[in-house]
């Protein structure tokens, strides 16, 4: 009798499981797969459920896709398990008379957003001749197949071994008064009564600035522009305005034993690189993480490390390339997002998971999900809108999810209410 109840309760189990499957792939069909923002589009979903190991749908999520900045999950992924508490902030080595620095790409030096500033307490504190070694680094400014027509851009700065200010100058301006924060380089002030708003840009190749603005405009605008980092010199000089005093530059490493001088905990980069899909926090990441593990910076060493050991069991080999997602060389399969999800999932607190995802009405979400009952990071290029990451159902069960879709040609605000309403019907039904 007890072995034919299991029998039926295993029966019961798996037609209920079969019906959920069929009415949730019926949903998929009818208000996202059919619907006519996608209904020409490329589309990937896969949605995982952890704690029964059941997928409770696949479409296509075998298939690769141009991810945008749901790349920025893997790079998340890859600061939690290599930087440990907190950011590198430099490596240094000191003599009786002089102290030397090795940048390790912390993107959080001088960053208006972060007052936690150890490295230039260490800068402001010795009395000893500062010297600036060289990294190693094999990174170029920009990431593999990124917009070089985008060099002026707030969403592209420059990456390099020892970021300052986030790599940006902040162009303040009201009515007859503009100001360059740092106040580094030339800047032309232009009154063009045709401009309905601030318009800021810099020359291709230099570190030249453009403002102009409506005299008529009474409102405060802030902009960030990037600047060009250059080379070690170039560091040097911006170093020296900042610590006003004179800052070398060593033409080898000195010998002797390195110490490891750390700066903010690790969540409060990570909060804002996926609330706000801050593209450069992503790469300074990647950054970071080689610097830490050997002592010099090469992302494409440590997205083949990762591949090779924690992320070895992807269910699809990706086309991994960039620490943003700004490259359109990425691809990446719905079912390896799903997995990485699934493995951050089980490897770390649920609570801080959710922190560092944004949530219904913020970050990038601030306009979808009002009930707050996903956890995910957007991804958006032109004809790539992505969205990835965990939803807890009424009835309390977390899935992991990821919906790509590629090569649509109506908006992405269109393409996002879809998704939304697909994953509403299963937050209200499950």
């Amino acid at each position: 009798m007890r072995n034919f109840t299991m029998a039926m309760l295993l029966t019961f189990t798996a037609l209920a499981g079969k019906a959920q499957q069929a009415n949730i792939s019926k949903w998929a069909s009818t208000q996202l797969l059919n619907s006519a923002p996608l209904k020409e589009a490329h589309t990937g979903i896969s949605i995982y459920e952890p704690a029964t190991e059941k997928y409770w749908l696949q479409y296509q999520d075998d298939k690769f896709f141009t991810p945008a900045s749901n790349t920025k999950i893997f790079s998340l992924y890859t600061g939690l398990k290599l930087l440990g508490d907190s950011l590198p902030a430099v490596r240094y080595y000191e003599n009786d008379t002089a102290i030397f620095l090795k940048g390790t790409a912390d993107p959080s030096f001088l960053h208006p957003d972060y007052t936690f500033q150890p490295l230039l307490a260490l800068l402001q504190q010795t009395k000893k001749q500062i010297y600036i070694v060289g990294s190693g680094n094999a990174n170029k400014r920009y990431g593999p197949g990124w917009s070089w027509s985008d060099y002026a851009d707030d969403y592209q700065p420059e990456l390099n071994e020892w970021p300052m200010y986030g790599n940006v100058v902040r162009l303040y301006h009201h009515r007859d008064t503009s100001v360059m924060i740092p106040d580094l380089y030339d800047m032309a002030v232009q009154p063009d009564d045709t401009s309905k708003e601030v318009i800021t840009d810099r020359e291709e190749r230099s570190n030249y600035f453009y403002l102009k603005f409506n005299k008529k405009d009474n409102s405060i605008s802030k902009t960030e522009v990037p600047f060009i980092t250059g080379s070690i010199q170039d560091l040097r000089e911006r170093l020296e305005d900042t610590l006003h005093r004179p800052v070398g530059v060593a033409m080898s490493a000195p010998t002797g034993k390195y110490k490891l001088l750390r700066s903010i905990p690790v969540d409060s980069l990570f909060t804002p690189m996926m609330h706000r899909s801050d593209n450069f926090f992503a790469e300074q990441t990647l950054m970071m993480c080689s610097s830490l593990m050997w002592d010099s910076i090469n992302s494409r060493r440590v997205i083949r490390y990762m591949q090779d050991n924690a992320l070895s069991t992807l269910p699809q080999s990706p086309q991994w390339v960039d620490g943003s997602g700004l490259s359109r060389y990425n691809l990446f399969t719905p079912r390896d997002f799903v997995t990485v999800l699934t493995q951050l999932y089980k490897e770390f607190p649920t609570a801080r998971l959710f922190e560092i995802f944004p949530t219904g009405g913020k970050g990038t979400l601030k306009n979808y999900y009002k009930e707050q009952f996903v956890h995910a990071k957007t991804g958006t290029l032109t004809g790539s809108v992505c969205l990835s990451g965990y939803l807890v159902t009424k009835k309390n069960k977390t899935l992991v999810f990821s919906v790509l879709v590629n090569n649509n040609r109506d908006s992405a605000t269109s393409v996002r209410k879809a998704v939304e309403r697909l994953l509403t019907m299963i937050y209200q039904e499950y």
